[in-house]
């Protein structure tokens, strides 16, 4: 977990497929602790190719009974459906010209919110907005819970405590 504190949670992330990926892992996350999530990650990334949405928006029923079978990646059957369906609206949205990272960063400007650095809320107005406009397109597993943490985890949210050194640095807000 320091690793991917010190190196990865709360940088900017503005790569289109990596918000994505992380956008749906969130999802997967719902309902464990985030760790499990991490552990498996390499799991995931082999079992929907890389999370290549082109790729995972091709995936069918066998895919899906593949992926089910998959001991290394957590086997819930909506998520996996949802994660599929999140692949061919990205594609879709991609078709029509509008680039995920335009999208997620859209909301706030281009710009990093940042927290108070004391209090870390679960909700906020912004990630219920969000939340609204993500499951309005058709996505799942994209409650506003859910969005705020993978708000603050690819950096559109800068929650590091008041003390943590991650919180002065720069990183491309």
């Amino acid at each position: 977990m320091r690793a991917y504190h010190d190196e990865e949670w709360g940088v900017p992330q503005r790569d289109s497929r990596m918000l994505w990926e992380m956008l749906m892992l969130e999802g997967f996350q719902a309902g464990l602790a985030w760790i499990t999530v991490l552990r498996k990650r390499d799991a995931f990334r082999n079992a929907f190719a890389g999370f290549n949405p082109k790729k995972v928006a091709r995936f069918g029923d066998a895919d899906i009974e593949r992926l089910m079978a998959n001991a290394g990646i957590i086997r819930a059957r909506a998520k996996i459906e949802a994660t599929i369906l999140g692949a061919r609206i990205y594609c879709e949205m991609e078709k029509d010209g509008e680039r995920f990272s335009d999208f997620c960063w859209s909301f706030t400007r281009g710009k990093v919110i940042k927290g108070d650095g004391k209090t870390m809320p679960a909700i906020t107005p912004l990630s219920e907005e969000i939340s609204k406009e993500l499951k309005r397109r058709g996505f799942k597993f994209v409650g506003p819970t859910i969005v705020y943490a993978w708000m603050q985890a690819v950096g559109i949210v800068n929650d590091h405590a008041s003390g943590c050194f991650r919180r002065q640095v720069k990183r491309g807000s």
